[in-house]
């Protein structure tokens, strides 16, 4: 093999041959350490980024874990203010139930009262009656005896009348046959005359028959005013305290205002946050040197401010709601007014009609006077031509009727006495047909004043509530800004079967939980989207209606397995309990009857009649043997037993030893009185 030149210089050098073999070596060890060095720089690049991926995935997984817990806590503490919401309800119902059964009491203590009243001024009257018969009845002996000297009086006056008759007809038969003609004339104008005095009367007859319906129709009317006046009073006393209700609203719309205003505050400043959120959403390459517990912190507080503010829209809408309710109840107020209104000119036009009514009643009047004194006139004259009395049954029928006007004119007096006593009070109704109206008047406001208090009772509740998360949100906000706020990722000691640790264990119920909760959270944001368009669909989206009432079901059970232990244990306790008395009975000869008051009632088997009750001594405890104190006795016992209580109870405080001393006793009397019955 041929050799070059420079192998031959480098055999002729063999220095410098060494040293260029040594600088090859040198560059090419370099490269080699410089290749495996971007090796690891891309190795060690590598791993950095899977790491990064890693710790967002961790970060991503811990943020879902941390809105999963606020979640249900957020769950749990709604589930306790639901449940203090409806103890609350609760107490409000028993305490509106103690105040109308106080209210209810107190008006049966007003109608005993009142039945007393009413049973005194019945005796009242029953003995003003009995006087007044009394009275009455000496009155009729009196006009008995006065009857009877007037028949005397009268059969007299009828023998003179007879004498006097018997002498006016001889005189009048002469005075006949001297004047035949002129006698004829004079009864032809008597006839015409009485004819004339009959048509007047008849007419008097038939307008004071019309007068009596006028009469009574007035009468039916006056009843009808009455039961309108007090109808229409207790529609106005309703009115007034309506309007003393609606009142308080004013400050209630401006509080309503102020809340919309903070509302849209609220709204800008989340559109801030959402805009500031895609923002770093776009620079996410760039690292944050925010700490991330400072970010979660924030999050969780902008995540609880908009829950507060949808509470705040659903409250507002519920207040809106309540206002178009108390504008329709001062609408039917507006409308009841109307109707009064009306009512009321209805009676001015019947005021009318009664004075016109006394006009043609005094005109009558002077009608009858007039006619009286025409009749009186005509009777004079045919006295006095004829020298003859009037015949007895047309001088009868005349006094009955003139009593019977007598009467009328009593009855119309009394009438228009009413009619002015109704006039003189306030105006009031009197057409029936308006009667129907006026019931349908007072359950509209019965029902307006329902929804009203139904209406402020809902909206001082929700006003409470929004008190109660503005202070919340201020106490967050106020442990923030002084470092007293637990951040995330701080373990939390809970209980065994809490919800969040179930679902942990159990991943298939974990998924179906958070798949419900998305499809919950996806209502909730279309509900809050048609919220802000001014939709008027539910308030409660049908997800977490569904979910709140599978809770409550699974509650109601629970309750229900509780309770039907709590019986068996009852009834469990009971039956051992008895066991217990019947064996304390067995083995110490006494009966034990325990009362809620803490006292004990001991009776001896051997004699029924020896009883003794104890109770708790004040100052005993400590279960020592002076801790009863003895409280009563019966009338049974051995002889000796007032020394038995002087030295075991009073000197040894010893209760056993009196009781065993006198179930001693009383053993060995029963023993005597028992063998010669048992013999």
């Amino acid at each position: 093999m041929k050799r070059d030149s420079f192998a031959a210089e480098l055999e002729r050098d063999p220095h410098l041959s060494s040293t260029k073999r040594q600088q090859r070596t040198q560059a090419f060890t370099s490269n080699m350490a410089h290749a495996s060095l971007e090796r690891q720089l891309v190795a060690a690049q590598t791993t950095k980024m899977e790491l990064e991926t890693k710790l967002r995935e961790k970060d991503m997984l811990i943020e879902k874990l941390e809105r999963d817990r606020r979640f249900f806590s957020d769950r749990e503490q709604e589930e306790r203010e639901e449940k203090e919401r409806e103890r609350t309800e609760h107490d409000e119902q028993m305490v509106k139930k103690d105040t109308e059964l106080r209210t209810l009491r107190n008006s049966l203590t007003a109608l005993r009262e009142e039945f007393a009243d009413l049973q005194d001024a019945h005796s009242s009257l029953q003995r003003s009656t009995s006087q007044t018969i009394a009275s009455q009845k000496s009155q009729i002996t009196t006009l008995t005896r006065q009857a009877s000297l007037l028949e005397e009086e009268v059969s007299q006056f009828k023998l003179l009348a007879d004498e006097r008759s018997q002498t006016i007809d001889e005189i009048q038969v002469q005075f006949q046959e001297l004047s035949n003609a002129p006698e004829n004339r004079a009864a032809e104008q008597e006839n015409n005359d009485m004819a004339v005095v009959r048509e007047e009367l008849h007419r008097q007859a038939a307008y004071l028959r019309t007068l009596e319906s006028t009469n009574a129709k007035l009468t039916s009317e006056l009843t009808v005013l009455r039961a309108r006046q007090t109808s229409i009073e207790v529609l106005r006393e309703e009115k007034r305290g309506l309007e003393l209700k609606l009142q308080p609203l004013e400050n209630l719309r401006e509080k309503v205002v102020k809340l919309e205003a903070q509302v849209e505050a609220g709204r800008h400043e989340r559109e801030t946050w959402a805009r500031s959120q895609q923002s770093n959403v776009a620079s996410t390459s760039t690292p944050s040197k925010t700490p991330v517990a400072v970010t979660q912190s924030l999050s969780v507080l902008r995540l609880q401010h908009a829950q507060l503010l949808e509470d705040h829209g659903a409250t507002t809408a519920l207040l809106r709601s309540k206002e178009a309710e108390l504008a329709n109840a001062e609408l039917h107020a507006t409308e009841a007014q109307e109707t009064i209104e009306k009512l009321e000119s209805k009676v001015n036009l019947l005021n009318d009609k009664a004075y016109r009514c006394e006009q043609s009643t005094a005109l009558a009047e002077r009608e009858l006077q007039f006619m009286k004194a025409l009749v009186s006139s005509f009777s004079l004259e045919e006295a006095n031509k004829e020298g003859v009395s009037l015949d007895a049954a047309r001088a009868e029928q005349v006094q009955q009727l003139e009593k019977l006007l007598e009467d009328y004119k009593a009855t119309n007096s009394r009438l228009m006495q009413q009619l002015n006593e109704a006039v003189n009070r306030e105006p009031v109704s009197v057409a029936e047909e308006r009667k129907q109206e006026l019931e349908r008047e007072r359950e509209a406001s019965r029902e307006a004043q329902q929804a009203l208090d139904t209406a402020q009772s809902e909206l001082k509740a929700q006003l409470e509530k929004i008190e109660q998360l503005e202070q919340e949100l201020f106490d967050l906000g106020g442990e923030i800004a002084g470092g007293r706020h637990v951040p995330p990722g701080i373990r939390v000691l809970s209980f065994k079967d809490t919800p969040e640790l179930l679902l942990r264990d159990n991943p298939e119920a974990r998924t179906s939980e958070l798949d419900r909760v998305k499809e919950e959270n996806a209502a909730l944001i279309h509900r809050i989207a048609e919220l802000q368009k001014g939709g008027n669909e539910h308030l409660i989206p049908k997800e977490s209606w569904d979910a709140v009432c599978k809770e409550r079901d699974e509650l109601q059970g629970q309750v229900k397995q509780k309770e039907t232990r709590l019986r068996r244990l009852k009834e469990v306790f009971s039956s051992k309990a008895e066991e217990f008395k019947e064996s304390i009975a067995a083995l110490l000869g006494v009966k034990l009857a325990f009362f809620p008051s803490g006292q004990v009632r001991v009776t001896s088997l051997y004699d029924l009649s020896a009883t003794f009750v104890f109770k708790p001594a004040p100052g005993g405890g400590g279960g020592g043997m002076n801790t009863m104190q003895l409280m009563a006795q019966g009338e049974g016992g051995p002889e000796d037993l007032p020394n038995m209580m002087t030295y075991w109870v009073g000197t040894e405080q010893c209760i056993p030893g009196f009781l065993a001393s006198v179930t001693l006793e009383l053993y060995d009397r029963w023993k005597r009185e028992g063998r010669p019955a048992q013999q």
